[in-house]
């Protein structure tokens, strides 16, 4: 696994960003995206469908997206993820100081989100604040109960899949840090 300061063993094709809600993926996916040359798909685009139920068309499209040469996208969803990692190159984990950085943006996106009532994917809205009392998987509440997945997910990666590689990045000073050095240095 190497860190925010290593250099790439090359340039990369094929991205995945993994971290918890709010940790950013979505916003450094689109930028790695940009620099790579390759496609973003939001990963929540295919898979939400009318009032957040999941899409049955959601893996055939994961796999439509993948046979593109260059692309980016957030590594999420039980359903996608080995599919994804088998053909992914690299995997930057965004590991980032759950109470300080990441749980404030999850619930400061919701909050501007649902006062705003953001469409968000297939015309799908934030539900009521009041709903994080009452729905498990309110979106605050899956940050909260899954923000140390990863810690599981994302080790076993490199040996499971030996073409990955897997750089952590546990600040966000450590990202820009990437972004702008070892990331631009292998897409010149």
């Amino acid at each position: 696994m190497l860190s925010g300061h290593d250099a790439l063993p090359h340039r990369p094709r094929r991205v995945l960003v993994a971290g918890v809600s709010g940790a950013g993926k979505t916003t450094l996916a689109r930028r790695i995206a940009a620099v790579t040359g390759g496609l973003h798909t939001e990963i929540d685009a295919p898979y939400h469908g009318p009032g957040w139920v999941a899409r049955p068309e959601f893996v055939a499209d994961v796999h439509a997206f993948m046979n593109a040469e260059s692309w980016t996208t957030e590594w999420q969803y039980t359903e996608a993820r080995p599919l994804l990692a088998e053909r992914a190159d690299l995997l930057v984990w965004l590991d980032l100081p759950f109470v300080r950085v990441t749980l404030p943006r999850v619930v400061g996106r919701t909050i501007r989100r649902r006062i705003r009532r953001s469409q968000l994917w297939n015309g799908n809205i934030e539900p009521p604040f009041r709903t994080i009392f009452t729905d498990p998987e309110h979106i605050v509440r899956w940050a909260i109960s899954t923000r140390r997945s990863y810690d599981q997910r994302v080790p076993p990666l490199e040996a499971r899949y030996p073409q990955l590689v897997v750089v952590r990045l546990r600040s966000q000073q450590e990202v820009g840090q990437w972004f702008a050095g070892p990331l631009r240095r292998a897409t010149r």
